[in-house]
């Protein structure tokens, strides 16, 4: 992929994030613990990352997905919060997709980024208030990203396999 394409490409990768981050804002979600998500946009997240060349590009999709959706209807707490809990997912998902890249799928490696998304949410959380207490969340939001991952995971998966079929991703799709 040219230096365009790919600029392009990582525009529509964060326009694509941001217009589900959007969406996923107007689905009211009947979890069992409050403030949980599916994490429409992370679909987007785990396709860069299969997609792209290196895991700067990726990042990048990441902080600007972040920073535009602070812009469209967030705040400086739901930023902190986001990019913690990003930061945590996206380098647990390079570290599973890299060490273990014969032995777990993409959707194992979304389901260790939701979870590992939780956790840095937590710890941001738990310095904010001065108190280690509220990681007793940690397994009810465990549970939760466990199965968002999977269901984030499947669809990428989806989502993947088909871009290998196009000659732009032959050679770029890692699965």
């Amino acid at each position: 992929m040219n230096k365009t394409s790919k600029m392009v490409y990582i525009s529509l990768l964060v326009a694509q994030a941001l217009v589900l981050f959007i969406f996923e804002r107007m689905i009211p979600v009947p979890f069992i613990t409050p403030g949980a998500k599916l994490g429409l946009a992370n679909i987007v997240i785990v396709i860069a990352l299969y997609t792209l060349d290196n895991y700067k590009e990726v990042f990048l999709v990441i902080f600007l997905r972040l920073l535009l959706s602070t812009m469209f209807g967030g705040n400086l707490s739901s930023l902190m919060f986001s990019l913690f809990g990003s930061v945590f997912s996206f380098l647990i998902m390079v570290v599973i997709k890299e060490v273990f890249k014969d032995k777990v799928s993409i959707i194992g490696v979304s389901s260790a980024g939701g979870v590992f998304h939780n956790i840095g949410q937590l710890l941001v959380a738990a310095y904010i208030v001065k108190n280690i207490g509220v990681m007793l969340y940690l397994p009810v939001l465990s549970i939760a990203g466990i199965v968002t991952g999977i269901f984030v995971g499947i669809t990428a998966n989806f989502v993947v396999n088909h871009l290998k079929k196009l000659p732009q991703f032959r050679k770029n799709v890692k699965i």
